[in-house]
């Protein structure tokens, strides 16, 4: 594990024991003691039940029920909905108390939630699960996990954040085949119960045992890189006055079009190959690479941030996901072409994906972490929760999915532009 394995607060961990074979229980006491080995596993499992279980049991719901594909769908989307919303409490909270009891609570919130989903007796009572899921998710995925690690693990914490996000890439690995084999032995209603016991038994122990150490002040850790505002706790009326910045607002435009313009891509790739001529599993194969290349992308950030001053990185990335979508868009083949360009796609994806939980400390530091990333993140995830619908809409309105591709293009030039002005003064020369 790298030098950010352990939280700097804590020191030197000790040396690795003699080569030979290691008990179960001696790994799963190391992965309690670790919040980042912890985090890890937990977000591979809320994410794998509370995001991925959706899709591959979908249909399955619309065959016994009757709801049509659509209205489930929307419900599912409110449920991002309200957890992007929910992460600006959330995040208030996890400046204040730290991560501990709320993860706790929302792991078991979030398994009490897919229990209620199991049982629901008709469409209001699932929409209604699935709000309070979203309330369950502002507690337990990504923006949470990312504060607790940028807290414990600073200055160190790119590689902490690095790891957590390669480590939870894994989900739907995981969970979208253990779904269908559930669901190939069991109801839809059965799956879910399976999956919130599986939820509830690795999220709440995990969550509850090793985010357990005292929660670090925000000037431990701090170095030169640091932005001023990490040297001293940020009051409320400080982070409403960032959030109104200049730089904050042109922030949170950039990396939601930057959200909007990936996401819409994601989930179109394979109509705009298919309607380029490409056969339908070889667009699938080309959107697995895509996937391959968000790992590639991630593992050379780290590398990136310490060659990059804040305001070039996030330029030239925001740019670079503007040009390879103009690829997609302008280049008719051949398919081996759109394939590669794909790939280079999701290379972009995976290094801007860590451009959100660095966002803040990058620029004013780690005492309002949560307060901010909470609030950065709401229209970010909103953005995401619509990209589905709103490209395939941007599809019919526009002639198909190259023209959709363009407008895409332009909204990614457009974050491209925004971010230009995303770096306060303090921060320009880090």
């Amino acid at each position: 594990m790298p030098d950010a394995a352990e939280p700097a607060a804590q020191g030197r961990a000790p040396a690795a024991p003699a080569a030979g074979a290691r008990s179960a229980r001696v790994q799963a006491r190391r992965a309690v003691n670790s919040p980042l080995a912890a985090l890890c596993v937990t977000e591979i499992t809320s994410w794998g039940v509370l995001y991925y279980a959706f899709p591959v049991l979908a249909p399955a719901i619309t065959r016994d029920t009757g709801w049509s594909t659509g209205a489930i769908t929307a419900a599912f989307s409110a449920a991002l909905i309200v957890a992007a919303l929910g992460g600006i409490p959330v995040g208030r909270a996890l400046d204040r108390r730290g991560p501990r009891a709320l993860m706790t609570g929302g792991s078991v919130l979030a398994a009490l939630s897919v229990l209620g989903l199991a049982a629901a007796p008709n469409f209001w009572w699932f929409t209604a699960c699935w709000l309070v899921a979203g309330a369950a998710m502002s507690a337990v995925l990504y923006q949470p996990a990312f504060a607790a690690l940028t807290r414990y693990y600073a200055p160190r914490h790119v590689t902490a954040l690095t790891t957590l996000t390669l480590a939870a890439g894994l989900a739907s690995t995981v969970f979208a085949p253990l779904t269908d084999a559930l669901s190939s032995q069991l109801s839809w209603r059965g799956s879910y119960l399976v999956l919130a016991a599986v939820l509830a038994a690795v999220t709440v122990p995990l969550h509850w045992l090793a985010l357990r150490r005292p929660w670090p002040s925000p000037h431990e850790g701090a170095t030169h890189r640091t932005a001023p505002a990490a040297n001293h706790v940020m009051g409320r009326a400080a982070v409403w006055g960032t959030v109104r910045s200049r730089p904050f607002l042109l922030l949170a435009a950039a990396l939601t079009l930057s959200a909007f313009t990936g996401f819409a891509v994601v989930v179109n790739l394979i109509a705009l190959l298919t309607s380029r001529g490409a056969d339908a599993s070889v667009a699938a194969w080309a959107l697995g690479l895509g996937g391959i290349g968000q790992v590639t992308g991630r593992l050379g950030y780290r590398a990136l941030a310490r060659r990059t001053g804040v305001r070039a990185r996030t330029v030239s990335i925001l740019a670079l996901s503007a040009v390879t979508t103009a690829a997609l868009a302008v280049i008719p083949g051949p398919v081996g072409l759109l394939i590669a360009v794909a790939f280079l796609a999701g290379t972009t994806r995976g290094i801007a994906t860590l451009l959100q939980p660095t966002a803040v400390s990058d620029r004013w530091g780690t005492a309002a972490y949560g307060s901010l990333s909470g609030i950065l993140a709401a229209p970010i995830t909103t953005a995401t929760a619509m990209a589905p619908f709103a490209g395939a809409a941007l599809a019919a309105v526009l002639g198909g999915y190259p023209n959709m591709f363009l407008a895409l293009t332009g909204a990614a030039v457009l974050a491209a532009l925004f971010a230009i002005g995303t770096a306060p003064p303090a921060a320009r020369d880090r």
